[in-house]
């Protein structure tokens, strides 16, 4: 079949824009055009409009925008070859002609939706009268009403080999078979395929029957299966097919939601319960077919199988065939039912607002794959450890999407890292700052291990030691600032010994004064840091010339600098050390996180330090102490 740009422009002129949409949704005339609440998202006020004149609809809220074939294909969910023919076939157009093989197997499918439409009516009358007694009771019981029996087309199969037969005589005996509604074996009289059960047709997205359901009645036969599906024939693949589709398209569009339900039963008591939005796979896991066809009408389907072991395991078939497909946007959501309930039991226990409250908060594909693999094993020791990490990567592997990919990896891996390797308890908090508690009676500061390491050996830290010596010195000049900044000070206390020393000179008579504390320093075998030439250092607390509100917040800087220096380096080596042990992606982007931080501080010591001279020590700084005693 030739359908040439010609050939479809010629179909969308013939065809009345607003009276297909029309149909589904209540437009008002608004001028040229016509408006409505737009039926790809939820409203209050119109803002879809719908332009006969120029062929084309249009949501100002969520951008839907297309011609009549685009509605038919996104609205109701039909393929692109359904809508044309259906839309041809209310136009008056004759398709483009097919070649032969092509004309003969379309006009097999033709006979075979007579054949089908044929067996729903008598399936559907047999439950009507005394055949079907039994499935009336049963449909009873599961509390569908009539309203909901007429929607869903139930029917009842009697238990006669050859019923079906003698009442579709119309039709060969072979085309009885290719639809799926007998059975032929060698050597052997065929017979009907359903017998003794209640029938359900199984529609297209056009509506259209193209196989049936049927569930057993007698719960006695053990030699037959409980729900029975057709097979695959030329209409019916059930791996390409989503039970309730053509209902449950238009009704998504509404809710912007569309929940895929573990059989055909639980999308009836659904739907009963007033969740129109739902579908089913047909005895099978969700396939990729499928999976493409919950993703045309809605971005991230919830998938809502029962609570039992059985229901589980389908839902992480789902899971995993997902993880190849998934592409940007374009996911699942997981509802994990109490256990050992399907939606029907959780309905009439505890009503359809418990249905609702679990579809509000589902867990994510990504969330459902890490609670599986979390859970299938025990994780007592490292291998078993290891091995989830092995698992988690495996299904990362199979993501085709390179990005979605590299996120799944991240996120995966992170959730492991903090599994695996807990944070330590938080140390106790410190305890608040009381004056003149520093050096007397607060407990002292413990040192960082480096810094322990480092006095062992007799080594020191030049830049912190020359940071202090500048911290020192601008105190000195505002001493003011000592007990504004006394509880950082005290943590720093061990970068200089001078520091503890004003600490403990707060609450002394006199205070902190530059004259005073010569003696005081010299008394305790310290020398008192000078900046003789402060304005051309370029640090605004040691100059001459800065006003007060500049000195104070660079001289609050630079104590924030000798405070966090050695933490920043404790963090980044115990970053390194947890990278060498689990080289994993967090790991190494919170060692490089930390390592960038720790650059940005040595880029703004390097300029504190810079004032100290190339030996880093006090010589640049330390002038004449008599001259500051004057």
């Amino acid at each position: 079949m030739a359908l040439t740009p010609q050939w479809l422009d010629e179909l969308r002129a013939r065809t009345s824009l607003s009276a297909v949409i029309g149909r589904t949704t209540r437009l008002t005339k608004a001028g040229h055009e016509f408006k409505a609440c737009c039926p790809f998202h939820n409203e209050k006020s119109p803002s879809f409009t719908v332009n006969d004149a120029k062929g084309f609809y249009h949501c100002f809220g969520c951008g839907a925008h297309g011609d009549v074939i685009r509605w038919m294909t996104d609205q109701r969910g039909m393929e692109f070859i359904d809508a044309v023919k259906d839309l041809a076939a209310e136009a008056g157009m004759e398709l483009p002609a097919l070649d032969r093989a092509a004309a003969q197997v379309a006009e097999q499918r033709a006979s075979l939706y007579d054949v089908m439409t044929a067996a729903q009516a008598w399936f559907a009358a047999n439950l009507a009268g005394s055949d079907g007694a039994k499935a009336r009771v049963y449909l009873a019981t599961r509390g569908f009403d009539a309203h909901t029996q007429a929607r869903f087309g139930f029917g009842y199969a009697p238990e006669g080999r050859q019923a079906l037969k003698a009442a579709l005589a119309a039709f060969p005996e072979a085309m009885l078979v290719e639809a799926g509604l007998r059975i032929a074996v060698e050597e052997r009289e065929p017979y009907d395929r359903f017998r003794g059960r209640l029938m359900l047709p199984i529609e297209d997205a056009r509506g259209r029957v193209i196989g049936f359901g049927g569930r057993i009645l007698d719960a006695g036969r053990s030699d037959a299966p409980k729900y029975l599906n057709s097979p695959d024939t030329p209409l019916f693949d059930k791996g390409r097919t989503l039970y309730n589709l053509h209902r449950a398209g238009p009704a998504s569009r509404q809710s912007g939601r569309l929940i895929v339900v573990e059989g055909y039963m639980d999308v009836i008591a659904m739907a009963a319960a007033g969740f129109a939005d739902c579908v089913a796979p047909l005895g099978t896991a969700l396939t990729e077919r499928q999976l493409e066809l919950a993703w045309r009408l809605v971005e991230t389907p919830v998938l809502c199988f029962d609570g039992d072991a059985a229901g589980q395991r389908a839902a992480l078939r789902a899971v995993t065939r997902a993880l190849p497909l998934l592409r940007p946007a374009h996911s699942l959501s997981i509802v994990r039912l109490p256990a050992g309930l399907d939606p029907d039991d959780l309905i009439k226990r505890e009503g359809p607002g418990a249905v609702e409250r679990l579809l509000a908060a589902p867990s994510s594909l990504l969330e459902t794959l890490w609670e599986h693999e979390r859970g299938a094993l025990p994780l007592n020791t490292p291998e078993a450890k290891a091995g989830l990490k092995a698992r988690l990567l495996a299904h990362v592997e199979v993501i085709a999407d390179r990005d979605i990919q590299a996120l799944y990896r991240r996120d995966l891996l992170e959730k492991f890292s903090a599994f695996a390797f807990p944070q330590r308890a938080p140390s106790p908090p410190r305890a608040p700052f009381v004056r003149g508690r520093f050096a007397r009676d607060a407990p002292p500061a413990r040192p960082l291990p480096e810094t322990t390491e480092r006095l062992k050996r007799g080594e020191a830290d030049p830049m912190q030691a020359a940071l202090a010596a500048l911290v020192v010195a601008g105190l000195l000049r505002w001493p003011g600032e000592i007990a504004r900044h006394a509880e950082a000070l005290a943590r720093a206390a061990g970068a200089d010994a001078r520091i503890d020393v004003l600490l403990d000179q707060i609450d002394a008579p006199g205070g902190v004064e530059s004259g005073n504390m010569v003696p005081i320093f010299t008394a305790k075998g310290l020398t008192v840091p000078v900046i003789a030439a402060g304005a051309a250092l370029g640090l605004d607390f040691l100059s001459d010339t800065c006003d007060a509100a500049r000195a104070t917040a660079d001289l609050a800087e630079a104590i924030a600098l000798l405070v966090d220096r050695p933490a920043i380096d404790a963090a980044l080596a115990e970053a390194t050390r947890r990278f060498e042990n689990e080289l994993s992606e967090g790991a190494f982007g919170e060692q490089q996180r930390l390592r960038k931080r720790k650059l940005e501080f040595e880029a703004r010591l390097r300029h504190m330090a810079g004032a100290q001279g190339p030996d880093g020590g006090d010589d640049a700084v330390v002038g004449d102490q008599n001259k500051m005693a004057k």
